[in-house]
């Protein structure tokens, strides 16, 4: 699972995602390698920004 407290900054590289998905299994960016997959970064939960 990603570190909730890293904050990447653009330009950076993505971090190591390893997420359960709603449908069921995981989403693993790693196994994405040489697909287009797009990941979005938006602040923590009911926080200002």
């Amino acid at each position: 699972m990603a570190d909730p407290q890293v904050s990447p900054t653009v330009g950076d590289p993505a971090p190591d995602i390893d997420e359960p998905i709603t449908q069921g299994g995981r989403f693993v960016l790693a196994e994405q390698r040489g697909k287009w997959a797009v990941v979005y970064f938006f602040p923590r939960s009911n926080t200002p920004g």
